[in-house]
């Protein structure tokens, strides 16, 4: 079976730097809040290009302590989209805000910005923008709506760690940033990390109190209603590594989306954007015969994925908010079209010939 997603092949080429950074962070004495993070924090910050960076246990608690740092009051909406993965939604809930679904360019998978202001009102506080599979949004224009209506713009990021748009990174645009690090992403630990990033102070400040119990240097005070959210020592002991290798790493998913894009051939089968500065976290073809060629590819000893099967606005958890089918038609359509193939660092030539020839011959 060619896996959908194996880590075992780039972790496999730096194992002795990986274990040495390890041993380093146990040495020390030192696991939470020590020297790993904050030379990881100033490292990220500075590749990005926001002035501060706030490490948290995951992308979606950065999401959620990231739109608390705004002190919106509890019921504000906030404009984003359904075509995302729950935890975009879980994070302003959990933030206490109610989603407000924008329906989205099916041939970019992003949100829709020529329908943002329609649902604009007194209540709204902010717009969330889902770079979703490492594709930016029409982030110029998201701007212009945020300066004109006083929004707050916040950057889900989680799969988009390297992408540009305008030559500038994603995440160098919003007020606050929110990154995943989890084990699939393009930057990714060994299991769950997060960051934050900003350029205002007041919100860095904010963040620092809210991922450790709104305690200031780290005495037993609360200050603020926070949270247990930080970002271990080995985790950015990892990350500190692996940020080293990311041009080698970028350079080889480029190399494999190319191989996908000049050589699949099936016109039932519709290929993902191809954009220069993007730097792909999943490579997302569509179908209209998708469970077809699902079992198809797997009988052909290859895994695919979907991500993602179900469009939150439907899912039963999030019913209250009273979205039916049909709310969001283009959102709707894609969701029963789209099919994730096998893309990451080390996908082998002969196995990606294997999928291609497959896919050309369904």
């Amino acid at each position: 079976m060619i896996k959908f997603f194996d880590y075992s092949i780039e972790y496999k080429k730096i194992e002795k730097e990986i274990l040495k950074s390890i041993k380093k962070v146990l040495d020390s004495g030192i696991l939470i809040l020590g020297d790993e993070l904050e030379k990881l924090e100033n490292n990220i910050a500075s590749f990005i290009g926001q002035k501060f960076a706030i490490g948290v246990n995951s992308g979606t608690d950065a999401l959620t302590l990231g739109l608390r740092a705004f002190g919106f009051l509890q019921n504000s909406e906030v404009i984003t989209v359904s075509n995302t993965t729950v935890p975009t939604i879980a994070a302003v809930r959990n933030a206490g805000l109610t989603p407000v679904f924008i329906d989205i360019n099916p041939d970019t998978f992003q949100i829709d910005e020529t329908k943002i202001i329609e649902k604009i009102n007194n209540n709204t506080k902010a717009i969330v923008v889902v770079h979703l599979y490492g594709y930016p949004a029409a982030i110029d224009k998201i701007i212009q709506i945020c300066k004109k209506y006083k929004l707050k713009l916040v950057e889900d990021c989680a799969q988009a760690f390297g992408s540009k748009y305008n030559n500038k990174y994603l995440g160098s645009f919003g007020d606050i940033s929110c990154f995943s690090f989890y084990p699939t992403k393009n930057l990714s630990a060994y299991g769950d990390a997060g960051m934050c990033l900003t350029s205002n102070t007041e919100y860095y400040n904010n963040l620092k109190l809210l991922r450790f119990y709104g305690y200031k240097e780290n005495k037993p005070i609360s200050y603020i209603e926070g949270f247990n959210s930080r970002l271990d020592e080995i985790q950015a002991a990892i990350l500190n590594v692996k940020l080293k290798y990311f041009d080698n790493y970028i350079f080889e998913k480029k190399r494999i989306a190319n191989i996908y894009f000049e050589n699949i051939e099936n016109a039932k089968i519709v290929l993902p954007p191809k954009i220069e500065d993007v730097i792909l976290h999943l490579f997302v073809i569509r179908t209209k015969y998708r469970d077809e060629l699902i079992k198809y590819l797997y009988n052909k000893g290859i895994e695919t994925k979907i991500h993602y099967p179900m469009p939150v606005h439907l899912m039963p958890a999030y019913s209250f908010l009273n979205y039916k089918q049909g709310s969001l038609p283009k959102t709707e359509f894609i969701s029963k079209q789209i099919l994730s193939l096998p893309f990451y660092y080390g996908l082998s030539k002969t196995n990606q010939k294997t999928i291609i020839y497959a896919l050309n011959n369904f």
